[in-house]
């Protein structure tokens, strides 16, 4: 006991700022004692504002008073030096407002190390001995440092609680039990924590599964993102590699055109000179022979002027001047008319192909695949516009409503002659190039059609344009009353209810295809699960891929729908 009344005496005579006994220790006007250079510091802080206060319980003083070492005070703290005693705890062992103190501490209390659950305290190093050191003490509960013990003490009987009641899913005291807790299913808490940890193991090992799972997927994005990235920097290679030629033939074809029509321009423009030149010779041989005969003409003598004249050469060979023809300044406008062609010609095709491959680009899929749509609202969330590409259409179709309909035909329709049309089967495909999730839905009627998707680079020769003979195009076709799918010549039975409307389904990443029974109800026909090299056309064709003769007045359409 003795011992703490002196370590209380080197609490009291520490300064609050530095936490150490004081080194020529002042006191200031409220009483309050610091180390001379502790409070000098803290108040030349303050100098500015001109108002110094107490670090403790912050009196304020103006002017700032002047600092007089406290004798006796060094006198003391010099004293309860020489007692040799050991140091007071360092700052950091005392608790502090979110610590857990001892409750056997006296003073200023040091941070709890050990709570018992029994005794409901908690002690420090120094106060936990006897817990390890005395027979029944080192029975109890020793758990972390805690400020809920009191949690654990019943509010109504003041009792520590160690049953469990499940029906009211609360702790109980033992006393409870004959209380209002009588007749209910009830366990010791221990029992009750074995049931409950188990569980808690078994949701760690969903938590930790699911963890690895995630972990696997961060994984498996972190591949997407690296393989995008490779992707990218070699379709940026790759598309500099193709337009650079593309970019130096367009010079080179720049320069050639320069070349020739400054060429032909010098060629023109030489023998235009040599034709010049000769006649301005012949006008300067002309002039001099008008003067020889004018100054005969003026001879008075007769005699000499019969004698020179048979001595005047005759008049050479006159210039053509029928070979000479002025054209309308239009030399080389043929040149420009040409060049202008060709550039119209390529805006035309950059203009159609830079729609897919901007399309392309956007739609490229960075996420975890997404799961298919199931109901047909969910599906019409995909729905795109499409219309039917004219130069594509076989001559025995009629193209209508704003090339969204399709009827066969007897009669040979007026259409251009074009590379991209279906000469030999009554086919057609749509102006847009599918890529990334659409849906469409297509109202047929007649005898035999066919909904189809292919690659825009289907053969267009008799045999092999077909729709499902070939490995370009997949279609659903309906004839007789029956549905067929048919891909690469390989023919399938689908069943299914009849419908006038189809719905098609196309996921272009995923590799999905699906072909559904429009009623009420959206049935399921035809699903494919395959890889898509190129973007997709959708297609509509008017004879069965088994089918040579087709129905005149057959028809498909494109609906519109939302």
């Amino acid at each position: 006991m003795a011992q703490k009344g002196v370590q209380l005496d080197r609490e009291t005579f520490s300064c609050s700022v530095c936490l150490d006994l004081l080194k020529d220790p002042v006191t200031v006007p409220c009483g309050h004692s610091y180390c001379m250079n502790c409070i000098k510091t803290h108040w030349d802080k303050e100098d500015e504002k001109g108002v110094y206060s107490c670090p403790q319980c912050r009196q304020t003083f103006t002017p700032r008073p002047v600092l007089l070492k406290s004798t006796m005070l060094a006198d003391l703290v010099e004293e309860l030096k020489k007692t040799g005693l050991p140091a007071a705890p360092a700052d950091h062992c005392y608790a502090g407002p979110e610590d857990v103190a001892c409750d056997f501490c006296t003073g200023r209390k040091l941070k709890a190390c050990r709570s018992c659950l029994q005794c409901l305290a908690s002690y420090c190093k120094e106060h936990l001995q006897p817990h390890y050191e005395v027979a029944p003490l080192k029975k109890h509960k020793l758990v972390e440092p805690s400020k809920k013990l009191q949690d654990n003490v019943c509010s109504r009987h003041d009792e520590v609680m160690k049953m469990f009641c499940r029906t009211d899913q609360q702790s109980i005291c033992h006393l409870c039990l004959m209380d209002e807790h009588k007749g209910h299913d009830t366990v010791t808490a221990a029992a009750e924590r074995s049931e409950r940890q188990r569980e808690l193991g078994v949701s760690r090992q969903n938590i930790q599964q699911r963890v690895q799972d995630r972990e696997k997927d961060v994984k498996l994005l972190q591949q997407e993102v690296e393989a995008i990235s490779r992707s990218a920097d070699k379709a940026v290679e790759d598309s500099e590699k193709i337009f650079t030629p593309l970019i130096r033939l367009m010079e080179k074809r720049r320069s050639d055109v320069k070349q020739q029509v400054r060429s032909q321009q010098e060629a023109e423009v030489s023998r235009v000179r040599e034709l010049q030149e000769k006649l301005e010779q012949e006008i300067t041989e002309l002039k001099r022979r008008d003067a020889d005969l004018e100054e005969l003409s003026l001879t008075e003598d007769h005699n000499q002027f019969l004698h020179d004249y048979p001595s005047l050469s005759p008049l050479g060979e006159s210039t053509d001047s029928s070979s000479i023809k002025i054209r309308p300044l239009r030399y080389f406008e043929a040149v420009t008319a040409a060049v202008s062609e060709v550039r119209g010609k390529l805006q035309d095709v950059l203009r159609e192909t830079w729609t897919n491959i901007s399309q392309t680009v956007t739609e490229v899929d960075v996420l975890l695949p997404q799961p298919e749509p199931k109901t047909r609202a969910e599906f019409l969330q995909y729905s795109c516009d499409i219309t039917l590409d004219p130069n594509t259409a076989n001559t025995r179709l009629l193209l209508s409503d704003g090339d969204r309909k399709a009827t066969s035909v007897s009669k040979h329709q007026s259409y251009s002659s074009h590379p991209d049309r279906f000469t030999g089967r009554l086919q057609v495909l749509s102006r847009e190039s599918l890529t990334g999730r659409c849906y469409w839905e297509v109202e047929w009627s007649g005898g035999g059609v066919c909904v189809a998707v292919a690659y825009k680079n289907i053969s267009r020769a008799e045999s092999e344009s077909v729709f499902g003979l070939n490995d370009k195009s997949w279609a659903l076709c309906s004839f007789n009353n029956s549905y067929n799918f048919w891909y690469n010549k390989v023919n399938t039975l689908v069943s299914g209810p009849r419908s006038s409307r189809v719905g098609v389904y196309l996921d272009h990443r995923a590799g999905i295809l699906s072909f559904y029974s429009i009623s009420e109800t959206m049935t399921l026909l035809h699903r494919v699960q395959t890889t898509f090299t190129q973007p997709l056309c959708a297609g509509l064709g008017f004879q069965s891929a088994g089918v040579w003769f087709y129905f005149p007045g057959d028809t498909a359409e494109l609906c519109k729908v939302k």
